[in-house]
């Protein structure tokens, strides 16, 4: 599962501020169950908006599609583009 970003930390937490003050304000209510029924509307209202905020693309999805749009002059002649983004592997000579 995906961690949260900022931004929808940002905007749950802030949605669940704002309309739980304004659900009090409105409401005038005094009494403990409406005070309880108003925060868990305000919860689930924060949740949903913090769900709804776009997720940001990953980088490795944006690579992953660049890769496809690469021009063949950018792969070197006679290879194939598989092996043109392999580096090749150097071996040490043993040591005495």
């Amino acid at each position: 599962m995906p961690r949260p970003t900022a931004a929808q930390l940002a905007y749950g937490s802030c949605t669940v501020i704002f309309s739980t003050l304004a659900m009090l304000l409105l409401s005038q209510t005094s009494s403990g169950l409406g005070i309880a029924v108003i925060a868990l509307a305000a919860l689930a209202l924060g949740l949903l908006v913090a769900l709804t905020v776009p997720m940001p693309k990953s980088a490795s999805a944006a690579a992953g599609r660049s890769a496809d749009r690469m021009p063949a002059a950018a792969v070197r002649p006679g290879t194939s583009v598989g092996s043109a983004s392999r580096t090749e592997s150097v071996r040490e000579p043993a040591g005495p």
